[in-house]
């Protein structure tokens, strides 16, 4: 069984508008509320491919009652409740313009880290932690540590999609996989992602560190994705983005919808993650992915080494 695990969830608000005025009253249109969260994204896109999940993660207050009364709507969760509430993030489309703007999020004290941690260590059935997005106030980057040390003493095995400068020791335990974007290779690794030839380097370059495998998203220009025999080079979908906001998660889970159970089938795998983003990001939310097929036919995977 896959778990995911949120360690900061959120109820993202999307609205448009036609400008952001300084100073004067602007009216919104077209609003939606929905129950987020990196990990939980992960799951949603999960179960729509049919691939069954569970959700964890810690929530407080009337949003996080909501976000696991809703969320349960599609997948199991078990949750870690907390003091507070948890955050309200914004997303703002402003004709051609896109403000993201994401809270810090309620506090999670020890205890509560702790219960989470124990509650991991009881999982009979864990194959899998896809552990997403960063962590709530309180919580110290030696968590990810913690996380990743009790899935090794079950057997089981960690995927990493966080932006902290942690990762750069957390690969050093060998997760099975990891999903930065070039940005973030950057300014955690500390190397050059402009060119296709210096992300091959970086690739590299982290594989040596300790990460058996590496999903390098790009945006607009495609990912990377790096095993122990090949790197591949996938190119992107042409379309008009609406809002990035979950696409990168719809990504990672599209991936491993297929890549999890079978590690041959990358070049599927890696077709399928930049259509489902791009549906994604062209439909401002998870949607009900209904272009995926159509957008796969633009997607093309080589094998670069």
């Amino acid at each position: 069984m896959i778990y995911t695990l949120t360690p900061n969830p959120a109820v993202d608000v999307v609205v448009s508008c036609d400008e952001l005025t300084p100073n004067r009253v602007t009216r919104t249109r077209d609003a939606s509320y929905s129950p987020n969260g990196k990990g939980l994204n992960v799951s949603f896109v999960l179960e729509h491919y049919g691939v069954p999940s569970t959700i964890l993660g810690f929530f407080g207050g009337f949003t996080g009652t909501w976000i696991a009364e809703e969320a349960a709507r599609t997948c199991p969760v078990k949750p870690v409740w907390i003091d507070g509430i948890t955050r309200v993030n914004m997303f703002v489309n402003a004709g051609e313009d896109e403000y993201t703007m994401p809270n810090a999020g309620a506090p999670v004290e020890r205890p509560q880290q702790q219960e989470m941690l124990d509650l991991i260590a009881g999982l009979e059935d864990l194959d899998t932690l896809v552990v997403s997005g960063s962590l709530s106030p309180l919580m110290e980057p030696h968590y990810y540590e913690e996380l990743t040390d009790i899935c090794h003493k079950k057997g089981a095995e960690i995927v990493l999609d966080m932006s902290h400068k942690s990762l750069a020791e957390l690969v050093k335990k060998e997760p099975l996989l990891i999903k930065p974007n070039d940005e973030e290779i950057e300014a955690i690794f500390g190397v050059d992602t402009k060119s296709d030839s210096d992300i091959v380097s970086a690739l590299h370059h982290i594989h040596e560190l300790g990460a058996k495998n590496i999903l390098c998203t790009l945006g607009g220009r495609g990912a990377f994705f790096l095993d122990d025999r090949h790197i591949y080079r996938a190119s992107a979908a042409k379309i008009k983005i609406l809002s990035t906001a979950c696409a990168g998660d719809a990504t990672l889970a599209a991936f491993l919808s297929i890549w999890h159970d079978d590690r041959d089938a990358v070049v599927p795998a890696l077709t399928r993650a930049m259509a489902t983003g791009a549906d994604v990001a062209s439909s401002a939310g998870l949607g009900d992915l209904a272009r995926v097929d159509e957008l796969a036919n633009q997607i093309e995977v080589k094998v670069v080494e």
